[in-house]
């Protein structure tokens, strides 16, 4: 999928409304697995794209999201997310909580719309998904379901996707945020960069000093694709053995789809698995997950053989 519009400008070019940010939310940002503790967010909380967990991926439901929505009860002001989950179904007669496949929204800011921003009504916390999607879906509601700036969720789809390029401001956050993934303060300056429409020279010096460390990461990616071996329908590599410095992961399997329908990456204990986004792979119901992304998952890497068995039957 190509961009539909988009912001095809440098990225210091637009400068938007730029809203009172001195009353701004909370911003927590997580990921499905790792989810706050309910007493350490403040008032009403939001939270955007993170997915309910399943007991595929090795962490119940019924231990960690389900008990998180109980918990947080009448203080959940909306539950925003596109990742697939069979126990969406129960939500379905909750207003708060709007829920789509990956094939129905490729990402999750389109989904927070004014309309959707409104009916929740005022949130003091934002607890979001710690990737570009997530802060880019935080940013979005912060300004009220309006997007900040032209092309933004085109950008976010086209990154979470990996269909189509984003434009030059999504392309600066993605390469700083997958250089810097357990920077919880560049993922702070990122969402207030956005909501401050792109004016703010510190938080633009600071995104463009770790977008530029993406390139090392890079080359190393790409020297390690040159390693992957092919196994069926899948080339795997182990990167835990060959890697000689800090590498990127998404970029590694891209390069291993361009050789195979899947590619497999060993590193720390653990493998992730990759598809493109209209392969027509669905990883989730191959291997009974029971709920994520259907083309890329993460599995403990004692799955490597049932995932390639399942996968060349």
């Amino acid at each position: 999928m190509g961009r539909v519009g988009g912001d095809k400008r440098d990225p210091l070019d637009y400068i938007p409304r730029v809203p009172d940010t001195s009353s701004m939310p909370v911003m927590v940002f997580t990921t499905p697995r790792k989810l706050p503790d309910v007493d350490s967010l403040s008032g009403r909380v939001a939270v955007v794209d993170i997915a309910f967990t399943a007991d595929g991926m090795g962490t119940p439901f019924e231990e960690m999201t389900g008990p998180f929505i109980a918990r947080l009860g009448s203080r959940l002001a909306a539950w925003v997310d596109h990742h697939d989950h069979e126990r969406h179904r129960d939500f379905a007669a909750d207003p708060r909580f709007v829920l789509s496949t990956k094939a129905q929204h490729g990402a999750c800011p389109e989904m927070v719309t004014p309309a959707v921003v409104a009916a929740a009504g005022p949130v003091d916390t934002i607890v979001a998904h710690n990737d570009l999607d997530g802060l880019y879906a935080a940013a979005k509601w912060i300004l009220g379901g309006e997007e900040p700036y032209p092309g933004a969720d085109d950008d976010a789809r086209a990154v979470d996707t990996r269909l189509g390029a984003p434009g030059p401001t999504g392309e600066l956050i993605d390469k700083a945020l997958r250089a810097r993934f357990r920077d919880e303060p560049l993922k702070h300056r990122v969402v207030r960069f956005l909501v401050g429409g792109l004016r703010d020279k510190e938080h633009r010096a600071v995104i463009r000093e770790a977008a530029a460390q993406f390139d090392r990461m890079a080359d190393e990616a790409r020297r390690l694709a040159g390693f992957y071996e092919r196994r069926g329908r899948a080339v795997y590599v182990d990167a835990q053995r060959l890697a000689r410095c800090p590498y990127d992961k998404t970029l590694l399997l891209l390069e291993g789809q361009g050789q195979a329908e899947v590619a497999i990456v060993r590193d720390s204990g653990t493998i992730a698995a990759a598809a493109a986004f209209d392969s027509g792979i669905d990883f989730i119901r191959l291997l009974g997950l029971g709920g994520g992304m259907p083309t890329r998952v993460s599995l403990k890497e004692a799955r490597l053989a049932e995932l390639l068995g399942k996968l060349n039957e």
